[in-house]
């Protein structure tokens, strides 16, 4: 299932080439994906089998929803079978919005729509809030309490501090209450930019990609603490690979 919606073409605007990896921006309002559900015969005994990394952080995730039953998920990475079978082989619904792609696409195209615009023309204002504001307008755009378990990974890493501020209101009115957010921060400029799966109740694959957007900021214990203030409890730790897991639960 496509994560971001077809294309359509735009007036008077050049469209970059993507990059590899990420797929063209479209102005058109996105609605929530249908879920996801795993292909008849695939078992999710075959991706434990496969190389990991042991993260504590999905251990106490997994943890806090196992009584949750017939829930909803929300991935925020790229669609992965191995995730998605994982999940929806205990009974949850899962959706996936591969936020990042999405959003390192809107940022070409405000930069080529720049670009192109004419001499005098009036632009959309260029401040990084109104910018952070169109972007949320057709992005995550599902009912309030519609889930109650988040993958976010690292997308806060990738986004500048007012899509940030922006994003963490929004996603915290989509989770239910004792619902939980399984996030990755690094604590070092990261070398390789990373796609993750889930491979079993204990590891993790991180899986090289090409970058779709630059890291934007290293977070601290301190400052991940008032992010996720919202919520009720919260857990992190740090492994030795020095990435930063935190479980937050509403």
């Amino acid at each position: 299932m496509s994560f971001i919606s077809k294309l359509r073409p735009v007036s008077a605007v050049a469209t970059p080439t993507p990059q590899p990896g990420r797929p063209a921006y479209t102005r058109s309002l996105r609605t929530p994906a249908a879920p996801l559900h795993a292909p008849t015969g695939t078992s999710g005994q075959a991706a434990e089998s496969g190389p990991g990394r042991f993260s504590n952080g999905l251990k106490e995730f997994l943890w806090q929803i196992e009584d949750i039953g017939r829930g909803n998920l929300l991935d925020l990475g790229a669609v992965s079978q191995a995730t998605v079978t994982y999940f929806i082989e205990r009974n949850f619904k899962v959706y996936t919005e591969d936020l990042l792609a999405a959003w390192g696409a809107f940022l070409d195209h405000e930069a080529a729509a720049a670009r192109s615009a004419p001499t005098g023309a009036q632009q959309a204002d260029a401040s990084p809030g109104a910018r952070a504001d169109r972007f949320f307008a057709s992005n995550l755009r599902y009912p309030a309490d519609s889930f109650d378990a988040v993958l976010l990974w690292d997308v806060l890493d990738y986004m500048d501090k007012e899509a940030v501020q922006r994003f963490l209101p929004k996603i915290s009115s989509l989770i239910r209450e004792g619902g939980a957010v399984l996030a990755i921060f690094h604590t070092r400029p990261p070398q390789q930019f990373q796609r993750y799966r889930v491979l079993d109740k204990h590891n993790l694959e991180l899986v090289p990609a090409p970058a779709l957007v630059q890291s934007q900021h290293l977070y601290q214990n301190r400052e991940i603490q008032e992010l996720f203030e919202r919520f009720r409890t919260s857990k992190t730790f740090v492994g030795r690979d020095q990435l930063r897991e935190g479980v937050f639960v509403k």
